[in-house]
């Protein structure tokens, strides 16, 4: 965890006009969880139902932005420009295969966001910034989806510190369950020192096996442990997602009557459920 003990005197994100869009970002310090997954196909799936959305490629890897079919070669602005100042949000989305789906693409610049950042008092706000100043960039999207890398460092705190809540893939793993407590804290701490508002949207079970008892038993664990946080859809292990991103495209491009297609969609409508009900709760509050 970055050292957040010297805050910039206005410790808080930048406020938007206009009509917003609800901000998750979907993270996990531990790898290989199904997060990129999760961000290109829910993105790819809430697209198909209607819904606009901007995903913002936040890990250095920039496996989302080659999941979605963009090459290295054509990512001229990336959100490590955007961080920086170097280039404004509209300028740095790019359209993706799937319509309603943009993308602000990564590249292994990112890997350098400390130092370029290192003179900026609002470096763990660079991105709330951003979309602040974003102006009419964001005005027909409903949802910004943030991926990021797998670790707590300065690009996930720059994630959670815009957004509104945090989505969480979860594997069902052992020591995937162990690192959920984990993240649970970093949460919480960044709750208290960056963004007061940050919630947890959910938690997405991941890569289950129902032939698994060890799966069957990592779930029943969360669910008894946090409740209605988990979702009731869960994501099943399926070839047809994991080869999906060599083609360069989201699974419900690849083969959209597979198994987790199928469950991605199931996930896209629950999440819009969630979604409506927290909004609910926000006017009526």
């Amino acid at each position: 965890m970055p050292d957040l003990s010297a805050k910039p005197l206005d410790a808080s994100p930048a406020p938007r006009a206009g009509r917003e869009p609800r901000i998750i970002c979907l993270a996990n310090q531990k790898g290989g969880v199904g997060k990129t997954t999760t961000a290109i196909n829910l993105g790819t799936a809430l697209a198909a139902i209607g819904e606009a959305v901007l995903l913002i490629d936040l890990d250095p890897q920039g496996n989302a932005s080659t999941g979605l079919g963009v090459a290295r070669d054509d990512r001229a602005i990336t959100s490590f420009d955007v961080l920086t100042g170097e280039a404004g949000l509209a300028a740095a989305c790019c359209e993706t295969a799937v319509p309603n789906l943009t993308l602000i693409p990564a590249g292994m610049d990112l890997l350098g966001i400390d130092v370029a950042l290192a003179d900026n008092p609002r470096r763990s706000f660079a991105l709330a910034d951003a979309l602040a100043a974003s102006g009419d960039a964001l005005h027909k999207v409903s949802y910004v989806l943030i991926d990021c890398p797998p670790s707590l460092n300065l690009l996930t705190l720059n994630a959670m510190g815009a957004s509104q809540s945090v989505l969480v893939p979860l594997q069902c793993e052992f020591f995937a369950l162990e690192g959920l407590s984990q993240l649970m804290e970093a949460v919480e701490h960044i709750r208290k020192t960056l963004n007061p508002a940050l919630t947890i949207q959910g938690i997405v079970l991941t890569m289950y096996d129902a032939r698994n008892n060890l799966s069957a038993e990592v779930a029943a664990d969360v669910r008894a442990h946090f409740g209605d946080l988990v979702y009731d859809n869960t994501i099943p292990r399926n070839v047809r997602i994991s080869e999906a991103p060599s083609y360069g495209k989201p699974a419900l491009l690849h083969d959209h009557r597979c198994a987790g297609s199928l469950a991605y969609m199931k996930l896209a409508s629950e999440f819009v459920r969630r979604e409506q009900t927290v909004q609910i709760k926000e006017k009526t509050a």
